[in-house]
């Protein structure tokens, strides 16, 4: 990314000198060597060894540490156990959705989550109950986290050249969970439920994802209110705990 774009993603990252920022995907140092001239405190790490390599010959980068590591199993906990800290980083598509719910989802998570992805990806974390967008990866993010979008990205600021609009999306911690749900694996198992057959109706499709009997769900969503025609695509997040709930064995 161009040298613009990484100064907008370090000032959204970094408040002041000494923030402990962990760069996911370091590329070509582009974002590194923004993130120093905020004053993060910076570890870095990139799959590729060759770009590694690099970075750790690089003078202007001599204030990060540079680590080669794998985004979906780097060690995030133990990094966070050395106290407070955020996440930046431009994640290739492939990585963004999984990773994203990893760290949100953590015992000790990033307060900020500060992310170049796709816009249709970031158009999914923002979306509303009802829309096309919406679906499990929204919920399962608004538990533990506020999603805003701070910019576009234009395919021209790359090079190459990507054939998408990009967004840099930032994802604060909320103090406490928005829900507070029995069992937290049932809940997750909902929420993946109920968009994995949208054609169907939320009963149904529950009813194939879950393996429970259609009657158990359908007086469950009466409890609720709820007519048994419904989609899970309408449900808000407090409605998914309060179904969570239950269904919770």
């Amino acid at each position: 990314m161009d040298a613009g774009t990484s100064a907008r993603i370090a000032r959204l990252t970094v408040d002041a000198p000494g923030d402990r920022v962990l760069e996911v995907g370091a590329g070509t140092g582009s974002l590194t060597a923004a993130l120093l001239a905020a004053g993060a405190d910076l570890t870095a790490f990139d799959l590729d060894d060759s770009l590694v390599d690099i970075l750790r010959s690089r003078e202007d980068l001599a204030a990060a540490r540079i680590e080669h590591g794998d985004a979906l199993a780097y060690d995030y906990a133990g990094y966070a156990s050395d106290g407070p800290w955020r996440a930046a980083g431009n994640l290739p598509y492939n990585i963004a959705t999984p990773l994203l719910i990893t760290l949100a989802q953590m015992e000790r998570p990033p307060d900020r989550i500060v992310a170049m992805i796709q816009k249709d990806v970031a158009d999914r974390l923002l979306a509303k109950p009802g829309t096309a967008a919406y679906g499990s990866l929204t919920v399962a993010l608004a538990v533990t986290m506020r999603v805003e979008r701070a910019f576009n990205v234009a395919p021209g600021q790359f090079f190459p050249r990507p054939k998408v609009v990009s967004s840099v999306v930032v994802l604060h911690r909320l103090a406490a969970p928005l829900v507070d749900v029995r069992d937290r694996q049932r809940f997750e198992q909902v929420v993946r439920g109920a968009f994995a057959y949208r054609r169907k109706t939320l009963a149904n499709s529950l009813a194939l994802a879950l393996e429970l009997p259609r009657e158990r769900i359908a007086t469950a969503l009466a409890a609720l209110d709820l007519d048994a025609d419904i989609r899970g695509e309408t449900l808000d997040l407090r409605t998914f705990a309060a179904l969570a709930d239950a269904l919770a064995n």
